[in-house]
């Protein structure tokens, strides 16, 4: 069941050891949350969140308005708070992070369910998110509540600082709410209206889907119980304060969503996210998901089944949902075989093939501090923009696609061959000494038909072709 191992575990590396019950060492990876195996300094979110205000503040507030008749100053200016903010290094670390995760840590399995809630939760490519807020979010929130039930972690990420400011919830007022009535508002000609995308994105991407069969008014009802909760802005903190529920901004009276009435208040959403994912359809959803990641585009209501079942026992215990999907992926190993998207290929290609990533706790700091990362380093950032998947870039709220189709073109393709090419430079020097017994050994751990595979590669003679044709093999392109 070594396909399986490179299925739920990005494979294993030069120093792993075969495990010989490989179920239970995916299972057993979900009894707590580790430690995140960072070796170097690891920022909170409220941190960064603190550069990000820097950012715009000094840009709208600031430089804007000093050099608004000088535009080749501003330009130079505002590439220096760049720096001074840095916009080119948060992203990087948080990469890196993710990354070593996958590779080096002793729950890798665990790691590839954080990277599929991550973008289960997508935070879309949108106002310097991905810069500073996208990574720690997927850490503080996402990560730090894999050991909880789906319910608090949906409320985690509802009023997470970064997916209200992602979906507009900000900008969503009561037209019958205190704010609506403001004088302000008649000067500025800014009446209280109802932003919908937070509201519809919680039904349609992150409980029911549309499966559920909600109408518009359920879409509008929602966002009405939604109104009130935003960052709490200022002259100084602009839109980067805390988030908390403003009542003046919260439309009062009763609310009816998917025929249940809610009343008006704060305690409101927590209710209605409370049914939402008790619904059926939210259960079948998330196990429609979980499936698709793991096993096959195509999911069974077979394969959801047991899925479904532990959900609703549980009560949304999300470790044991988690066991519970690693499991159907194990029984369904033999039959289904899933295309790897990019991001996961090429952790799969460090892991498997030695290689010096990611960047070190060392060369981060270098970084950091402003010095260029030489071509052997390049920014993690930059290598999942060439292959194609910059996990925190997603372009819409609905994340990457877990579809094989939608990574399948001739292009993408053409760009595994570069990287797997490009990647044996990458390759600890112990690696290259002994290519030979190198390739031999990692094959043999990680296929379950490693001679057939050997005589593939042996068609070559240069290192750096088997490197390239291994990874570019279609019993490694799919797992």
């Amino acid at each position: 069941m070594k396909s399986f191992i490179r299925k739920v575990g990005f494979g294993l590396g030069l120093n792993d050891e075969i495990p010989n019950d490989p179920l239970k060492w995916a299972t057993d990876q979900f009894n707590e949350i580790p430690n995140i195996s960072w070796q170097g300094k690891i920022y909170k979110e409220k941190e960064l969140r603190k550069h990000y205000r820097d950012w715009v503040y000094n840009d709208r507030k600031v430089l804007r308005k000093k050099y608004k008749n000088d535009k080749t100053l501003y330009k130079v200016k505002k590439d220096q708070l760049r720096k001074d903010t840095g916009q080119k290094f948060w992203e990087s670390l948080e990469i890196s992070i993710r990354h070593n995760e996958a590779i080096n840590s002793t729950h890798p399995v665990f790691t590839k369910l954080w990277m599929f809630w991550g973008n289960f939760f997508a935070i879309s490519e949108k106002d310097f998110l991905a810069n500073y807020s996208t990574g720690p979010y997927q850490r503080e929130i996402i990560r730090a509540n894999m050991d909880q039930t789906f319910e608090k972690m949906v409320n985690e990420v509802t009023t997470s600082w970064a997916m209200i400011h992602h979906l507009d919830n900000t900008e969503s007022a009561g037209p019958n709410s205190v704010t609506a009535k403001q004088d302000w508002r008649r000067r500025k000609k800014e009446p209280a209206t109802i932003n919908e995308n937070h509201a519809r994105e919680l039904l349609e991407l992150h409980t029911v889907s549309p499966k559920a069969g909600y109408a518009q008014d359920d879409v509008i009802f929602l966002a009405e119980i939604m109104t009130g909760w935003q960052q709490k802005w200022s002259k100084t903190q602009l839109e980067t304060g805390n988030v908390w529920f403003n009542s003046e901004y919260h439309q009062p009276g009763k609310k009816n969503v998917l025929g249940k009435e809610y009343k008006s208040g704060k305690k409101g959403l927590k209710t209605v996210i409370k049914d939402l994912v008790n619904h059926p359809n939210c259960r079948d959803f998330v196990a429609t998901r979980l499936c698709r990641f793991l096993i096959t585009d195509e999911p069974t209501e077979e394969m959801k089944k047991p899925i479904i079942e532990t959900f609703k026992k549980s009560d949304g215990h999300l470790p044991e949902i988690h066991k519970a999907a690693i499991k159907v992926a194990f029984e369904y190993n033999k039959k289904f075989k899933k295309f790897q998207t990019p991001e996961n290929w090429f952790i799969q290609v460090a892991k498997i093939g030695n290689l010096d990533w990611p960047p070190s706790p060392e060369v981060m700091d270098s970084y950091e501090l402003g010095t260029a990362p030489t071509r052997k380093q390049r920014s993690p950032e930059r290598i999942l923009w060439e292959i194609g998947h910059h996990p925190y870039r997603a372009k819409q709220p609905n994340g990457w696609s877990d579809f094989s189709e939608d990574w399948m073109s001739p292009e993408l393709l053409i760009r595994r061959l570069v990287y797997a090419q490009l990647s044996y430079s990458f390759m600890k020097a112990e690696t290259r000494d002994n290519p030979e017994e190198f390739y031999q050994n990692i094959v043999e751990k990680n296929f379950d038909n490693p001679s057939k595979i050997m005589e593939y590669l042996n068609k070559k003679s240069r290192a750096v072709e088997k490197h390239t044709l291994l990874f570019n093999h279609p019993e490694f392109l799919r797992s």
